[in-house]
């Protein structure tokens, strides 16, 4: 008899887990807003990265760190002097035939004949700008709508003279172009995607983006602009009318994750942190990170690692820890049935032997 009352207890127990499980899952899949994931606060955020950097961030670590980023060529003084303020704010010593190599090295990079190569270099061929030197020979162009007018007037002049068009680029432009018509309308609502497309151009030529990023950008630019249009354009209302929204808003989003990043990071920064963008989401977490860290988000990265840091940016949603313990539920439900079935099979060939 008691037996009997516990195999139906445990049979209802697999029956509500298996219940809960269910609706859970269906839960999430019918509403996008439940996720299993939550973007942590601010507080959350340099709670978590802390923890990990009292583990990570060592002596040895950013040694090794520091000695590689010297080998780049050109030297990404960002990440150097990131890497430099972790040792400084953390107290952790690092090696004087080091420190002074790095002292030596930067007087090399900023002499004044060192500094007018880079630019020289830099304006030739953005690939080979250092951070600093592409933000003062050609920032002040590209994020501006000078330079949006440029690229759509380059791409122009090598459409009518039978040159590949860079059609990424003229789409950045187009996409500027018009975010800038609609801040004079807006009163600056759409300022982001104009910032968010001048520093994603800069980052593109510089080849900093992603490779991930860069087809994102090209299939949705490919999706989202009228490009058998373009010739007839004449005025920015044309070009607005060329730019299908619903198509756009990827790449939006991640242009309103670089903005914010942008507003609190130096734009140095947060051209280097570009290169760690692949989608919307790798965007808004990052600008999240650097809206709770600041400056230290560069340094903290480096030595945390993209998947490391990223993952301190989230936590377990109030849904995931439902499944969680639906799960859980219905593994103990279904041990405790086998369990049962197993003494009772043995105790059935116990008996027969016997």
């Amino acid at each position: 008899m008691i037996r009997r009352a516990a195999r139906a207890g445990l049979t209802l127990l697999l029956a509500a887990s298996l219940a809960m499980t269910l609706l859970t899952g269906m839960q999430i899949a019918r509403d996008p807003a439940l996720r299993p994931f939550v973007d942590r606060g601010a507080a959350g955020i340099e709670a978590a990265t802390e923890r990990l950097m009292a583990t990570h961030a060592t002596p040895e670590a950013l040694t090794e760190k520091l000695r590689l980023a010297l080998h780049d060529d050109p030297r990404n003084w960002v990440v150097i002097d990131a890497l430099l303020e972790v040792a400084e704010e953390r107290a952790l010593p690092l090696p004087v035939q080091l420190t002074d190599r790095i002292a030596a090295l930067r007087a090399e990079d900023t002499s004044l004949l060192a500094m007018a190569d880079s630019c020289a270099r830099c304006a030739i061929d953005p690939a080979q700008c250092a951070l600093s030197a592409e933000l003062l020979c050609q920032a002040p162009m590209v994020l501006t709508s000078a330079g949006d007018v440029m690229g759509i007037g380059r791409a122009g002049w090598n459409y009518m003279t039978g040159v590949e068009v860079d059609q990424l680029d003229l789409a950045l432009s187009a996409v500027g172009l018009t975010a800038t018509a609609a801040v004079v309308a807006s009163g600056g609502t759409t300022m982001t995607l104009k910032l968010g497309a001048g520093m994603t151009r800069i980052a593109r030529r510089m080849r900093l983006l992603s490779p991930r990023l860069v087809g994102l950008m090209d299939d949705t630019l490919r999706r989202g602009v009228d490009w058998a249009a373009l010739p007839a354009a004449r005025s920015t209302d044309d070009l607005s009318r060329l730019v299908r929204q619903a198509e756009v808003r990827p790449l939006a989003e991640v242009m309103q994750g670089v903005q914010r990043m942008g507003t609190a990071l130096p734009p140095g920064q947060t051209l280097h942190l570009l290169r760690y963008v692949d989608d919307a989401t790798d965007a808004r977490r990052l600008a999240n990170a650097a809206e709770a860290l600041g400056p230290r988000t560069v340094g903290w990265m480096e030595v945390l690692g993209k998947a490391r840091f990223l993952r301190a940016t989230i936590r377990g949603s109030e849904v995931m820890w439902q499944l969680a313990a639906s799960l859980a539920g219905l593994l103990l439900s279904l041990a405790s049935v086998l369990a049962g079935m197993v003494q009772s099979v043995s105790l059935r060939l116990l008996r027969r032997l016997a």
